[in-house]
């Protein structure tokens, strides 16, 4: 079958590799309908191997060269003995975590994404979504009703993101919220934070045609570029008391991003920081302390949260499918996808790849 594989650095391949063998008990093949390209298979194709481990990985043993995808859905072709969660012919969305399910501090809360051995389908493990067909866990698919379509099924993953990051700040009813950065996850989780009931929206990026996206996306929101705007300040004048926002988000990993968070959230606000950062960044502790602020970092998502994501996006309470701004096929995945991604122009949100 045919599958996109990291080798290195700016070396992406499309290769035939052999189909998924016979699904072993608890396992199930899927035939990969729709995968998007993450922001994560963006920085292992700029500077991986990052997440892609180089030594065997202590739980899966996955290393060197990977089929990359994590955001997919699909239809199972087969199960395994034991299987009950789901049939062949079922389409469903992956949850690509990938851990101990027992035996581990953090499986036994049932906080599975907190595991120190944890892997990812798509970077630490046999397969992943940029393939014709993958070999997963029972437990890493979640079937998906009749009216969700496959496009969507692939944006459950991003969309947990952002989902979790609300839960993370607490956004409800009436929350005024910032977020910094308008990229997928930003505008994700944007739309996360309007169907969790916030009705002042503020949303951050120095790139106007993404600003522009986000205000198509979702009409009423304020658009913010820090070239031309204070983006502490602007937040404080349109809020409530002149005192800032509730809750801001950072969808960015950048250190300027995150500031700015500190400084537009109000007192006793909460700062969520979703992005990675590449390296230590100061903050103004001070700050933190006279505003009585909670900071809170934000990693993936609980695996418990897909059913719950799968009815936001398929009773249309949460459109996902809007930061979709190009479907192309597997053989244009380098130039069409991951290029077109890393433009400085910044003209394309989410791509996501057909593999019907």
């Amino acid at each position: 079958m045919q599958a996109l594989r990291f080798h290195a650095a700016r070396d992406l391949r499309i290769e035939d590799i052999p189909r998924p063998a016979r699904p072993g008990p608890g396992q199930v093949v899927l035939r990969n309908r729709f995968v998007g390209i993450c922001g994560t298979d963006l920085h292992e194709y700029s500077y991986g191997p990052i997440f892609i481990p180089t030594e065997p990985h202590p739980f899966t043993g996955a290393s060197g060269v990977q089929v990359l995808g994590h955001e997919f859905g699909g239809v199972i072709e087969a199960v395994g003995d034991d299987v009950t969660s789901v049939s062949v012919g079922d389409r469903v969305a992956v949850q690509p975590l990938i851990m101990p399910r027992s035996g581990d501090y953090y499986a036994a809360r049932g906080l599975y994404h907190l595991s120190d051995k944890l892997a990812l389908a798509g970077l630490s493990w046999i397969g992943g979504g940029m393939a014709e067909a993958a070999l997963l866990n029972d437990y890493n698919v979640e079937r998906i009703p009749d009216e969700m379509s496959d496009e969507e099924a692939a944006l459950v993953e991003p969309t947990a993101v952002a989902v979790y990051a609300c839960d993370r700040g607490g956004v409800s009813a009436g929350s005024s919220v910032l977020v910094t950065g308008a990229g997928p996850i930003g505008i994700l989780t944007m739309l996360a934070a309007r169907a969790a009931g916030a009705t002042q929206l503020f949303i951050s990026d120095l790139n106007d045609t993404r600003l522009e996206m986000a205000r198509s996306i979702l009409p009423g929101v304020v658009t913010l570029n820090p070239k031309r705007y204070k983006v502490d300040e602007a937040v404080r004048a349109a809020s409530e008391g002149g005192v800032g926002c509730d809750i801001a988000i950072e969808c960015v990993g950048n250190e300027h991003a995150l500031k700015a968070c500190l400084a537009a959230v109000r007192k006793q606000g909460v700062v969520v920081q979703t992005g990675l950062h590449p390296h230590e960044n100061p903050l103004d502790w001070f700050q933190v302390t006279f505003k009585d602020v909670d900071i809170r970092g934000s990693w993936a998502y609980p695996t418990h949260l897909w059913p719950r994501v799968i009815r936001l996006i398929s009773s249309g309470q949460l459109p996902a499918s809007k930061v979709v701004t190009r479907r192309i096929r597997l053989a244009e995945a380098v130039s069409g996808g991951f290029d077109a991604l890393l433009d400085p122009a910044g003209t394309q949100l989410k791509i996501l790849i057909d593999l019907s």
